[in-house]
C-alpha cells in the first residue's frame, strides 16, 4: 500500500511506502506527537539554522572565534549537571553503527558497554531503512529482536547482557522529506527522536532503564536549549518526569569546542556528558575556514589527535566534563579486523590500543569502536589503566586552553596520495550511500559520512587555492579530473565492491565532482546525495 493515500493526522502526508510492520510504527498517536514537534519547534530549528549562515560570513569577515562573552558567568561559576544514573556510571567502551538488523544485534552482543544506534552519519536515510530502524530498536528494547540470514539460515538473537542502547537522531540540519506537516518536511531529528522517544519510553522506564540519546553536530548553545525544550515538552506530554532523558552531545563543530560549558548547562538536566567526535570536528574546522589560505590542513592522514588544535580540543573536553560531573568520551577508532593478513591485522590492532592509551591517560572516561572484534582491545587498555566506572573525580588535565590553542593552524604536505586517496574514499564512500550503505568498510577502514566529508572539502578546498603538491604539480580542476579518472579505473578493476556500489558509481562521480569543482561551497555532502533518494 502507498502510504501517499493514507492520511493518519490532519495536514500531515507520509510521502513513502507503508511496508510491513510500518503501521506499528507509524501509528496515528505517533504521528500526532511529530506533528505536534514540528508545531513548536520548527520555526527555531530554522532561526538556528540561519544563524549558522550568520556565523559563517561572520568568520569570513575576520571576526575571530571566541568564548561567547555573554555567557562568562557559566564558565566562571561552580555547577554541575544532575546526577548521572547508577547504570550509565560504566561507559568505558561504546560500540557505534547503523540501525540494520543483523547489525543491531551484534553490536548490543559485542560486549560493548554501550551501542550507540546511529541514524546519522552511518546511516543511508533511506525511508525504508529509516522505518525498519525504528522497528528494530523497538524489537531490541522489548529483547524480541532477531534475525535469519536468507542464505546461510544463520540466525541471531540478544545475549542475556546486552550493551546499553543510545540512540543518535539525525542532525538540525536535516530534513525528512517523506513526512510533509502543512506544507513543509518535517525535521529528521524531531521525526527520529520523536518516533523513538514516542514508542520506548515508557518501555525502558519499565525495565529501570531511560531513554539516552546522542545529540550530533550541534554548532552553538542555543541549539543544545532547544534540544532541552524538546526533552522538557516530550516528557511532559508523555507524563515523564523532567530530567529522565539523558543526552551525551558529540563535539563535532569547531563552534562548539568554544562552548563547552554552555552546552552542558542548557542541557543539564538531561546531561550525560560530551563526546569528541573527531572525524566531523576535522571536517567542520576545513568547513568553517574554507576561504582562508591560512588554514590549509595537509593529507588527512597527518591531522591525527596528537596534533595541537586536535589535542586541545580533547583536553578541553576533558576539563570542562569532569569539571561538570559529566563523561568525556574519547573517539573512533575506525580500523577494522584485516582478515588474511595477519601482519597488518596486528599493526591495525597496535593504532587502536596505542589511541585508548592516549585517551585514557588523557582522562576520558570511555571511548569508541566501529567493530565487535576491536572491542577487546579497547577494553583492555581501559580495564588496565582506569579500574573505576569512570574518572571524572580524577585530577584534570595540566594548563588552559585558549581560543588560540583551539583554532592553532596546522602546516604539512599534500600529497599526490592524499589526493588520490580522497578522491576513492569519496567516490566509494557516496556509492555505498547511493546504495543504501551508511557504514561501509573501504580499505581496512570504516568509513561514515563524516570521513566523505573530510575527503570532498578537502579536495575543493586545495583546488580553491592551487595547492601544490608534493610531487611538484599545482592542484587544478584539470588535474583532479585526470586523477579521478584513474581513480575510478581502480575501481572498477578492485576485488570484492559489492555490485550495488558499482551500480551507483556513475551517479557518485557526477555527484563528487560537483561538490569538489563548483565555486560554492555545499554546506553537507548529505543535503545533496538525499535527493537522490526517492
Amino acid at each position: 500500500m502507498n502510504a501517499t493515500l493514507v492520511k493518519l493526522v490532519y495536514d500531515v502526508d507520509i510521502q513513502g511506502d507503508i511496508l510491513p510492520r510500518f503501521d506499528e510504527i507509524l501509528t496515528a498517536e505517533a504521528i500526532s506527537f511529530i506533528k505536534i514537534l514540528h508545531q513548536k519547534f520548527e520555526g527555531t530549528r530554522q532561526a538556528l539554522l540561519e544563524q549558522r549562515q550568520e556565523t559563517q560570513r561572520q568568520i569570513e569577515a575576520g571576526v575571530p572565534l571566541t568564548f561567547p562573552k555573554e555567557t562568562k558567568n557559566i564558565r566562571t561559576t561552580d555547577w554541575k549537571i544532575a546526577p548521572i544514573p547508577a547504570y550509565l556510571e560504566d561507559r568505558r567502551v561504546e560500540i557505534t553503527g547503523p540501525v540494520d538488523r543483523k547489525m543491531v544485534i551484534n553490536a548490543l552482543n559485542s560486549n560493548a558497554k554501550v551501542f550507540m544506534a546511529d541514524f546519522e552519519d552511518s546511516h543511508a536515510p533511506t525511508w525504508a531503512g529509516t522505518i525498519q530502524g525504528q522497528i528494530n530498536l523497538l524489537d531490541a528494547n522489548k529483547g524480541t529482536i532477531s534475525y535469519q540470514n536468507p542464505t546461510s539460515g544463520k540466525r541471531y538473537k540478544l545475549n542475556d547482557n546486552p550493551a546499553i542502547l543510545f540512540v543518535r537522531p539525525r542532525g538540525w540540519h536535516l530534513n525528512e522529506k517523506h513526512v510533509i506537516i502543512a506544507g513543509e518536511p518535517v525535521s529528521a531529528s524531531l521525526f527520529d527522536f520523536g518516533l523513538y522517544f514516542f514508542h520506548n519510553a515508557a518501555l525502558l522506564l519499565q525495565s529501570e532503564k531511560v531513554p539516552t540519546f546522542y545529540l550530533p553536530k550541534l554548532e552553538h548553545y542555543k541549539e543544545a536549549r532547544l534540544w532541552n525544550a524538546v526533552f522538557t515538552f516530550a516528557q511532559e506530554y508523555l507524563n515523564i518526569p523532567t530530567g529522565t532523558i539523558k543526552a551525551t552531545v558529540l563535539i563535532e563543530t569547531i563552534t562548539a569546542s568554544f562552548q563547552l560549558d554552555e552546552i552542558l548547562y542548557e542541557l543539564r538536566e538531561h546531561a550525560a556528558g560530551l563526546n569528541c567526535g573527531r572525524w566531523d570536528y576535522i571536517f567542520s574546522f576545513i568547513k568553517r575556514f574554507r576561504n582562508d589560505p591560512n588554514y590549509i590542513l595537509p593529507d588527512r592522514s597527518a591531522v591525527t589527535m596528537q596534533v595541537p588544535f586536535m589535542a586541545a580540543y580533547a583536553k578541553r573536553v576533558v576539563q570542562v566534563c569532569h569539571t561538570r560531573g559529566a563523561h568525556a568520551m574519547g573517539g573512533m577508532a575506525a580500523q577494522i579486523p584485516i582478515k588474511g593478513d595477519e601482519k597488518a591485522n596486528v599493526a591495525a590492532f597496535e593504532k587502536v590500543r596505542a589511541d585508548k592509551l592516549r585517551e585514557v591517560q588523557l582522562g576520558h572516561d570511555g571511548t569508541w569502536v566501529a567493530h565487535p572484534g576491536l572491542v577487546a582491545v579497547a577494553m583492555d587498555v581501559f580495564d588496565e589503566h582506569m579500574p573505576t566506572a569512570n574518572q571524572i573525580s580524577k585530577t584534570l588535565p595540566e594548563g588552559i586552553i585558549t581560543e588560540s590553542d583551539l583554532i592553532a593552524p596546522l602546516k604539512g604536505p599534500v600529497t599526490e596520495e592524499g589526493v588520490r586517496m580522497n578522491i576513492q574514499v569519496g567516490l566509494l564512500y557516496v556509492s555505498a550511500w547511493l546504495s543504501g550503505t551508511g557504514a561501509a568498510a573501504i580499505h581496512h577502514l570504516m568509513e561514515d559520512a563524516a570521513t566523505a566529508e573530510i575527503s570532498r572539502t578537502q579536495l575543493w578546498q586545495w583546488i580553491r587555492f592551487a595547492v601544490k603538491l608534493e610531487n611538484g604539480h599545482t592542484l587544478t580542476p584539470e588535474l583532479y579530473k585526470a586523477y579521478r579518472a584513474e581513480e575510478v579505473l581502480k575501481i572498477e578493476q578492485q576485488e570484492g565492491h559489492p555490485t550495488t556500489w558499482i551500480a551507483q558509481l556513475p551517479r557518485a562521480i557526477a555527484l563528487f565532482d560537483d561538490l569538489v569543482l563548483k565555486p560554492d561551497f555545499t554546506d553537507f555532502l548529505t543535503l545533496e546525495a538525499y535527493n537522490f533518494f526517492e
